[in-house]
């Protein structure tokens, strides 16, 4: 089975990450959303809502899984017996960032990263964009799949 893994915060989930999923799963047999638990950051929602936000979203998909995890992901890459980590690119900033990451990873283990550009649609949406949207009473729908929902 070629099972990717997709790991981040999730703070909330964006229409970029819904991109990037969807397209995910057309490559690989399994996509593994994970929610990286960080005791140190503070987040808008809780581990609980993001999760169900994304189960939500792609409840119909049967190749999607949703869990949480804490530690490396390449640590957790093994545990769930992974082979690739899949990540989205909205921009050269990105692409500088991730490819640092994708290297220490390919260091740390035989794991490979899997890069996807995002839709020219969504190339402009990170979830601190949407927190900051929500903070100020704006319409953060435009930038979140529907199951996003504010109490």
């Amino acid at each position: 089975m070629k099972r990717a893994l997709f790991p981040g915060s999730f703070d909330p989930i964006t229409l970029g990450h819904y991109d990037i999923i969807k397209r995910g799963v057309k490559l690989f047999d399994e996509v593994v959303v994970a929610i990286g638990i960080n005791a140190d950051k503070k987040y808008m929602f809780s581990v609980e809502e993001r999760k169900a936000f994304i189960e939500k979203s792609f409840q119909h998909q049967p190749k999607v899984k949703v869990t949480t995890y804490e530690g490396l992901t390449v640590d957790f890459c093994k545990e769930i017996n992974a082979k690739f980590i899949l990540r989205g690119l909205r921009n050269p900033a990105d692409f500088e960032f991730e490819k640092a990451i994708a290297h220490t990873n390919r260091k740390l283990s035989k794991i490979e990263t899997v890069f996807l550009l995002t839709a020219a649609k969504t190339s402009y949406i990170s979830s601190s964009i949407v927190r900051d949207v929500i903070r100020n009473g704006g319409d953060y729908t435009v930038l979140v799949p529907d199951s996003v929902a504010i109490k």
